[in-house]
């Protein structure tokens, strides 16, 4: 899909949301976009009640499991994280900001939100042996601590009502070594300022 269609797609979806007064919540690539640069993403994330997709008949469905749909608006694929998943719905009430993107104001997670759907997935991700994914999630979580510098305690907190006891662990492991990446590199660029 060329970039000018897709933004013409992508704003009349956002605003097929607003007339339809669906309660959404971007996340994914498209809303670490709207926090720091250089992320690539080849489709939109949002959060949606599962009832809500009966009245979005133009989201052509071409997957749906307990907690995750898959679909297509003209050319734009779209992931959808329902809130039967209890995390995403937490998300969805708690980590919710408006942001500006293109031209208007769009319901995006916050930073926090954003951490915690991608620490969540680290688990899984990892025990499926996906390691590009693994990368790139690493990656986006380490940019926004770097850039926003959020207290792990809370997140954290956060999780433990949502994951077991050995996922929480490798997660705990996750951020100490994402910080220490973060203290190395700060470290390493105040010496070279000096």
């Amino acid at each position: 899909m060329e970039l000018d269609s897709l933004l013409v797609s992508v704003k009349r979806l956002f605003e097929l949301l607003r007339t339809r007064q669906i309660n959404y919540l971007l996340v994914g690539g498209v809303a670490l976009l709207s926090y720091v640069e250089g992320r690539n993403t080849e489709d939109l994330d949002l959060i949606m009640v599962s009832s809500t997709l009966k009245k979005l008949p133009e989201i052509h469905l071409t997957s749906q499991e307990q907690y995750f749909a898959r679909g297509d608006f003209e050319g734009l694929k779209i992931d959808i994280l329902l809130t039967r998943n209890p995390l995403f719905a937490h998300v969805l009430r708690r980590h919710t900001t408006t942001r500006s993107f293109l031209d208007g104001e769009i319901l995006t997670a916050t930073v926090e939100g954003l951490l915690l759907l991608k620490l969540n997935a680290l688990p899984s991700l990892h025990r499926q042996g996906d390691f590009t994914r693994v990368s790139l999630y690493e990656n986006d979580i380490a940019m926004l601590m770097y850039q926003y510098q959020p207290d792990p305690a809370p997140l954290l907190k956060d999780l433990s009502k949502y994951l077991t006891g050995g996922d929480l662990e490798e997660i705990e492991h996750i951020l100490v070594e994402i910080q220490r990446r973060i203290d190395n590199f700060r470290n390493q660029s105040s010496l070279k300022k000096e």
